[in-house]
């Protein structure tokens, strides 16, 4: 039994890399916030979303997504990733006033358009995955803040806070980290008898699960849907077995993390800072166990989400159930859409893809 413990501890806790990246995300979203939260930056800022928690996840999410080994390549591309974060949530405060008027849930077809992406940009990389996943965060960041033209400003001066929040913990962490390379997986898919990439099909894959979810939300109101269509387009795999995988996982994480935050939602009024370094603690967890361990890495992501909105002021039970559900509901979709929209499957060296 404790061979076996100790076994799923070093899964979840590769290195000491892992830990130290994880304490990187923290250090970066903290370092945001507190720039973004001072009054001589945000004083003369109209926003409609707190400037420091618009930079702070600029520079938490880009730091996720940042894979590479050298000061030089990780400070690029978090740059390069915050940019990306920032034209997502442009994106959305420009077009979501012209969507408005036409119902509640027109506004969600912009995040639509970042699922497509998230899967799409993966043919270019580790870099260009980044990006694909920044943009819609930051889409998802717009669509939460209710962000409007009038918010650009804000969120170029976030994108600012945010490069330099997330570059300065990256160079003091120097050789020490040491990222996870994954061989990259290649899958196509059979659509009229021609092969289409597997990352053109990953995209359509989560942008019709995410269509479905906007369809559901108009015709009879989700109260949190856009986690449900987050949840599709991050279950969306290489391969229909991979995201099944992915989907059982995420289940399993959701149901272990919610629950436990809301024990914890007791904590809020009373000690609200134990609540913030647990929260912490969790994305440091989520950090280390990203690579192998999914299922608890989102089990921590799920956890984080409850504690830090049981802190902010969301106590209401059934919106904080609705998160949990409708993640599960955008899960399912995901894998429907996997299995059944053009199927993936692997490419192995062996195999040749006609041009």
């Amino acid at each position: 039994m404790w061979a076996n413990l100790q076994r799923w501890i070093d899964r979840i806790d590769p290195g000491t890399h892992r830990r130290i990246k994880g304490l990187r995300l923290v250090t970066a979203y903290g370092i945001a916030v507190a720039l973004g939260t001072l009054k001589d930056v945000s004083a003369d800022v109209p926003a409609t979303l707190s400037l420091g928690t618009l930079a702070g996840s600029f520079a938490l999410w880009a730091s996720v997504s940042e894979g590479r080994s050298t000061r030089y390549a990780s400070s690029r591309d978090l740059i390069l990733l915050c940019i990306a974060g920032a034209l997502g949530a442009s994106s959305f405060a420009l077009l979501a006033p012209l969507l408005r008027p036409l119902g509640h849930a027109w506004p969600e077809s912009v995040l639509v358009v970042g699922a497509f992406l998230v899967g799409y940009f993966k043919r270019y990389g580790i870099t260009g995955a980044g990006i694909g996943s920044q943009i819609y965060i930051g889409q998802l960041l717009s669509y939460g803040g209710k962000l409007t033209p009038s918010d650009l400003p804000a969120i170029g001066i976030a994108t600012l806070i945010a490069a330099i929040a997330a570059v300065v913990p990256r160079l003091l962490s120097g050789p020490a980290e040491r990222p996870t390379l994954q061989s990259p997986l290649a899958s196509i898919a059979t659509v009229r008898n021609r092969t289409v990439s597997g990352e053109v099909v990953m995209g359509i894959q989560a942008a019709t699960a995410a269509c479905i979810i906007v369809l559901l939300n108009g015709f009879f109101g989700l109260i949190e849907s856009e986690w449900a269509i987050t949840a599709c387009v991050y279950v969306v795999a290489g391969t229909s077995s991979g995201t099944m995988e992915r989907v059982r996982r995420r289940i399993v994480g959701t149901l272990v993390g919610v629950p436990l935050g809301l024990l914890c939602i007791p904590l809020s009024a009373e000690t609200p800072l134990l609540l913030w370094c647990a929260a912490s603690a969790a994305m440091i967890i989520y950090a280390m166990a990203l690579p192998e361990r999914y299922d608890v890495a989102c089990g921590a992501f799920a956890f984080v989400l409850i504690v830090t909105l049981a802190v902010s002021g969301q106590h209401s039970i059934v919106v904080l159930f609705a998160r949990a559900w409708e993640t599960i509901l955008g899960g399912m979709l995901g894998l429907l859409a996997a299995s059944c929209l053009f199927p993936l499957r692997a490419v192995y060296e062996k195999e040749q893809i006609p041009t």
